[in-house]
């Protein structure tokens, strides 16, 4: 087994104090039309955070369970060279790009990342508001493992990613140089992410790199000022009800329809998908 370090618990002294260093510099050099902090919410997201770290212990038993199987499987193996981590990196990454897209536009998928857009703030917390049922997210890496990437190693680029990601949540920076701009995630890039508004729903999926959304039709620039949440805000600190209420929503939606067509589109179609509505019959349209 690949001896790699867990760079998630190494980046925490770091996550904390450029949080700090956040926090100051909001209440320093406050901005009037930045989203900022707010105690319940940044505390919200804290709660989250800590939550997904027991969760993910959990689900990460039959997952590794699945993947160590499927790497006993294949004749395929990748070593863990100086040379080939930045290729499962590369590799990762654009597996990421389509976990995190899929997320976003099947409903029992998004049940799971809404948590992370639930914020109506933007700052380094809503890194840490992260979900507790990443159950969903294992099947999109198959491939990788069946290539022959250990899942230690993919263990290892995965919590990379995710360190990567926490700095670009933030109003505090503005525009990185071009060059950087065009190739990797930004701050820029993921504010657009988060926002609610229709034309930037849906757009920058990428994790480290967002030439993945150049590619595929998904990158949109930030121009106007985003305006963070939901399209419709769920309005609770909860941690249970954040981390659930699009689940009970589903439920709750699968009840009330009417055919098994419904109940299907209700779940694996994108979120707000509703059937269309049934015609009046001529003898409801024709006036008495």
């Amino acid at each position: 087994m690949p001896n790699l370090p867990d760079v998630v618990v190494w980046s925490i002294p770091a996550f904390v104090l450029l949080t700090v260093i956040e926090m100051i510099s909001v209440r320093v050099h406050p901005d009037e039309d930045a989203a900022g902090y707010e105690t319940k919410d940044a505390a919200a997201s804290i709660g989250m955070g800590l939550g997904s770290l027991f969760f993910d212990f959990l689900w990460k038993i039959p997952i590794v369970a699945l993947y160590t199987a499927l790497y006993e499987l294949t004749p395929l193996r990748v070593p863990v060279l100086w040379w080939t981590v930045p290729l499962m990196l590369l590799g990762q990454d654009f597996f990421y790009y389509w976990s995190h897209r899929g997320h976003h536009v099947i409903r029992i998928l998004w049940a799971c990342h809404v948590v992370h857009h639930s914020s109506r703030k933007f700052n380094l917390t809503t890194a840490l508001r992260q979900p507790w049922t990443t159950l969903t997210v294992w099947p999109f890496y198959v491939p990788l493992v069946a290539a022959g990437v250990h899942p230690a190693a993919l263990a290892f680029c995965s919590s990379a990613n995710l360190v990567y990601q926490f700095w670009i949540h933030t109003e505090r920076i503005d525009k990185m140089p071009r060059w950087f701009e065009f190739v990797f995630n930004t701050p820029s890039h993921h504010r657009v992410h988060h926002a609610s508004q229709g034309g930037y729903l849906d757009r920058n999926f990428g994790g480290i790199l967002i030439v993945w959304d150049r590619l595929f039709g998904s990158f949109v620039a930030e121009t106007e000022r985003p305006v963070y949440g939901l399209t419709k805000n769920i309005n609770t600190f909860n941690p249970i009800k954040v981390a659930t209420h699009e689940y009970v929503a589903i439920i709750k939606d699968v009840k009330k329809a009417r055919s098994w067509r419904e109940r299907a589109g209700r779940v694996f179609r994108g979120p707000g998908w509703a059937p269309a509505p049934v015609p009046e019959t001529a003898e409801e349209t024709v006036p008495a």
